[in-house]
Order: C-alpha cells, then structure tokens, then sequence
C-alpha cells in the first residue's frame, strides 16, 4: 500500500558550498596595491613639509593640521563646505521628490517630461559649468531674459558679487542633478502598490494625507541614497566653482576642494594641500556614515 506521500517527488536539498577564503586574495592583493598602499604613503605627506617636487622632505608632525586650524581662509572654506552640502542636499531633494511625484502622475507627455528632467544629469559638469559660466555674465542670457521679461530690476552680475557668486553655483548644480534626485524617487514611487493608494482614496484620504502615511514611508530607501549622494556630492563639489569662479570673486566661493588644488599644485604647498584633503575625507566619512545609520535605522523600525 503506498502513501499519499509516496508519489510527491522529494526536493534535493544541495549542500551550501564554501567558496575558499583565498580566492579573494588576488583581487585583495591588486586593491592593496593600487589602492590602499598609494593611499595611505599619500596620507603619510600630510605629516612633513614636501613640496611636491623636492625629494628631500621632512617630518613635521601635526604642524600642518594646527597651521589649519589657525588659517582664517582655509576655516572659511570649510564653512562653506558645509553650506553648499547643506543646501544642495535640502534644495535637491526637495525638487527631485516634487518633480518625481509630477512626472509619476498619469499625464500623456510624462515619459517625455522625464527625459527632458534627467538629460542634465548627463552633461558633465564641466561642460555644464561653462554652458552657465557664459550664461550668467553681466551681458549672458539670464540677464538679458530678465530684461524681455520687464524685470530689468533683477539684473545681477550672478558670478561677480560676493554675496551671490556662492548661490549661483549652488543652483547651477541643482538645476543639473535634481533630474537624478527625480528618477531614484520615481523608482520608490513605482514600489509603491497601487492598491494600496486606491484604497486610501476611497477612504477619503486626501493627496496631503496619503502622501504623508502612505507613500512617505515606502520612499524610505530612495530618500537614504538620494541624502548620500547630495552629502557626498555637496561636500566634495569642485568642477563647477573652479570652471565658474575658480573660487573668486576674491575667495568669496572658495571651498575645501578648491583651496586643496591652490595649495597643492599653484602655491606647491603640497603637504598642506594633503592636510587639507584628509580632512575632506574625515567630514565625507563621519557625515554620510552617521546619516546613513540613522536614516536606515528609522526606515527599519
């Protein structure tokens, strides 16, 4: 007599095979090599006076980061660094996720729309900072818009004052990536289950409301890699303020990027310049880490 069980075909379950640990050792070894080692010798310079070009240095201790710390300019620069991740991860964002919820609206042109939203994205910055470089001169199509509008009385010189060189840039980079911000929130939006948005409709939820408790939880992960990238981005941006302004006017632009290229390769102060870059790497590290774990932390709970 066979059992109703006999006939059910039993799964084979395959053992987990162990790859050997020492089959990394050829992609570790060339990462050390090209990576790791080169980096830490540069590391190594922040703690002497080279130049650059003299093979005779010495070593100088922590000279160079306490001469940081005493330099007015370089803690300006710093200052800045931190304003122009600030507002290009606020501003940014905040575009991207109203361009994302517009463009994933059921309108004919959307696919268009998205396009035409992302194509700055592509551009390389360099080429889009030269493109707003001439844009933005006292006689560029920004000012000269202005006065075909009647709003002659807005006329700015964008690149040459002090007090707004600083923000032309940061909505310069905006306008390039806010279409990058729009398509990873435009993928958490597509998670979202439709049903569920229906759902809450026929509830009489309100746009503000299912917004608010329903999609905004589900944009968790979107949000968490938009917040990095903008950081990351914010804190080490250099091609568009050296092709723009080349952190003038005077230093009024100038950020930690910009003065590590001065000291390093214009005044061959490269000791210093290393100095400089190791504490880019410090605020890189210590802010998009912390950020990540507590916005990972919150979207899990």
């Amino acid at each position: 007599m066979t059992t109703p069980a006999a006939g059910v075909r039993r799964r084979r379950v395959r053992p987990a095979v162990r790859v050997p640990w020492w089959f990394v050792l050829p992609a570790a070894a060339f990462y050390v090599f090209s990576v790791v080692w080169p980096s830490l010798q540069g590391a190594g310079f922040a703690f002497t006076d080279w130049d650059g070009l003299s093979p005779v240095r010495s070593f100088v201790g922590a000279d160079n980061f306490r001469r940081l710390l005493e330099d007015p300019e370089a803690r300006s620069a710093i200052g800045r660094t931190l304003l122009i991740a600030a507002a290009i991860t606020i501003v940014q964002n905040g575009v991207g996720l109203l361009l994302a919820l517009g463009v994933h609206a059921k309108i004919k042109s959307r696919n268009v729309l998205r396009v035409m939203l992302f194509a700055p994205a592509v551009i390389t910055p360099v080429a889009a900072a030269y493109l707003w470089q001439f844009m933005l001169t006292p006689n560029g199509a920004v000012n000269r818009l202005l006065d075909l509008a009647g709003l002659s009385a807005l006329r700015q010189d964008w690149l040459g004052d002090p007090d707004i060189a600083l923000w032309s840039i940061v909505g310069v980079v905006i306008w390039q990536y806010a279409g990058y911000s729009m398509v990873i929130f435009l993928a958490g939006l597509q998670g979202v289950p439709a049903e569920i948005i229906e759902a809450s409709r026929v509830d009489g939820a309100g746009a503000v409301r299912r917004f608010w408790w329903i999609i905004r939880p589900e944009l968790g992960p979107a949000l968490t890699i938009n917040l990095m990238l903008s950081v990351i981005g914010g804190l080490k941006l250099f091609d568009q303020i050296w092709v723009m302004t080349g952190g003038g006017p005077g230093n009024a632009t100038d950020n930690i990027s910009t003065l590590i290229y001065k000291n390093a390769f214009q005044f061959n102060d490269f000791a210093y310049g290393i100095a400089m870059a190791l504490v880019l790497t410090g605020f890189v590290a210590v802010l998009s880490g912390a950020q990540y774990g507590l916005l990972s932390r919150q979207w899990r709970k």
